[in-house]
């Protein structure tokens, strides 16, 4: 391929990815308490990293329980949602009356921000791009790389938007934390998150009204998902 038909092929890449990211904005703006974990899903886990999970078998709950839309974020790998991705193509084609889930790239990755490990999750983004390279190597990046800011500017490149995880789940709190994600351009905030674990999953009260504020007042989008890492998107474990 030469230069020239290369620079094409990033710039369509690219250009259907901010259209993914821009369908997931409008989906985000719309999320409450009560979206996740039977309307959206945007954080979760397959054995591809440390889930318990086959990517098919997510997708099969994903449909049975009637999810409109949700992302596999499994840490530095986006080798689980590629499986997904073509397992839920094929089924399409075989059902195709059947209404099935809107699947966006998605990815949990590490990063140093305050002097706190943070986990930054990455969605709607081209996973081919070289700048999320270094992050897709199954383990935490190094150096420059590993700094939050280097990460979320990475997110940025490949078409994506950024989202701190679990904002109240870190040594530093989510005061601290959210004004220097957002100094950094980040997109969005996990809002709705269950720090205890609840069976049936519901997002714990306390931290989701600090983190839907501080988000609110930063302007970002606020995400849902039950970080799922065993054998059901309704539990975290």
């Amino acid at each position: 391929m030469s230069v020239k038909l290369a620079q094409v092929s990033t710039a369509a890449k690219l250009a259907g990815q901010t259209v993914g990211a821009r369908a997931l904005k409008q989906v985000l703006e719309t999320i409450d308490a009560d979206s996740c974990p039977h309307r959206f899903n945007f954080h979760m886990h397959t054995v591809c990293s440390d889930g318990r999970l086959h990517p098919e078998r997510l997708m099969e709950q994903a449909i049975a329980i009637g999810l409109q839309g949700l992302a596999i974020t499994d840490h530095h790998t986006v080798e689980g949602y590629s499986i997904a991705k073509q397992w839920l193509e094929a089924w399409q084609n075989q059902h195709p009356q059947h209404p099935v889930p809107r699947l966006w790239s998605g990815v949990e990755i590490n990063g140093n921000l305050l002097g706190t490990e943070v986990h930054i999750l990455g969605y709607a983004f081209d996973p081919q791009h070289p700048s999320l390279q270094p992050y897709l190597q199954k383990h935490a990046a190094t150096g420059d790389a590993y700094q939050a800011a280097s990460v979320i500017s990475a997110i940025h490149q490949a078409g994506g938007l950024a989202v701190l995880a679990h904002p109240a789940r870190y040594r530093c709190s989510a005061t601290e934390l959210i004004p220097e994600a957002v100094r950094w351009g980040i997109d969005g905030v996990e809002a709705y998150y269950a720090y205890s674990n609840p069976n049936p999953w519901k997002p714990s009260p306390k931290q989701t009204q600090q983190v839907s504020q501080l988000g609110q007042i930063y302007g970002l989008l606020q995400t849902c998902g039950t970080d799922t890492h065993g054998t059901s998107l309704l539990q975290r474990m």
